[in-house]
């Protein structure tokens, strides 16, 4: 009963946007996809029904366990530091309003980007938009035009047909990245540099702050 107060609770706060559910928040190196190697300030959201069984936060499924945390106050925090990128994670960001935080980021100078499944309408004003797919609960159609940048993990020889099925939704313009799910990159990152050589369309996405060993 308590845990469903709970729950309920939350969806009054975060209806709006003016609350979200924090399960973390840290100014570090953006170690994948596109932006590599860029400073940036990470907002990860907790709440994720999409349910990856390699995922590496699991820890943020479950919002409930989560501080509902003022969106404001968070924006207040990203501003303290010198880099203006700011990335919103999760989690799944794309289960709650993100145009109230999107806007108050703005209003101070920084760039909007979001990783997300897009397994629900994505909302907000976003600089770029990451768009990983997973299998266990699909991007919306309407969400493939937004994306930026497609990344596709990579945990098995059948994810690259995934990854095609995906790449043949997005925008013209939209960057392809693959990238080896973590804890098989030894086994799978050879299979992706041959398959990237034979399809250059698809570009090499390495997990490179876990090699750098910053959060």
């Amino acid at each position: 009963m308590d845990r469903l107060k709970i729950q309920s609770d939350q969806d009054v706060f975060t209806q709006n946007g003016k609350f979200l559910p924090l399960m973390e928040e840290f100014y570090t190196i953006q170690g994948e996809g596109f932006n590599t190697g860029k400073a940036a300030y990470f907002i990860r959201v907790g709440g994720c029904d999409v349910g990856c069984h390699w995922c590496d936060v699991k820890e943020s499924w479950d919002a409930s366990i989560h501080p509902l945390t003022s969106a404001d106050e968070i924006v207040n925090h990203a501003n303290q530091f010198p880099g203006k990128a700011v990335v919103v994670t999760g989690g799944e960001p794309s289960m709650y309003p993100m145009d109230y935080l999107t806007a108050q980021l703005k209003s101070k100078g920084m760039q909007t980007f979001v990783e997300t499944s897009a397994a629900y309408p994505l909302s907000g004003n976003w600089d770029w938009v990451c768009l990983s797919p997973k299998k266990t609960m699909k991007p919306l159609a309407e969400n493939f035009k937004l994306a930026h940048e497609l990344k596709v993990i990579i945990f098995n020889k059948h994810d690259f047909i995934w990854a095609e099925e995906n790449a043949a939704q997005v925008n013209d313009k939209c960057i392809l990245y693959l990238q080896p799910e973590w804890s098989k990159s030894k086994e799978i990152t050879p299979l992706i540099i041959d398959y990237v050589m034979k399809n250059p369309k698809w570009n090499i996405s390495l997990q490179t702050h876990k090699y750098l060993n910053i959060p």
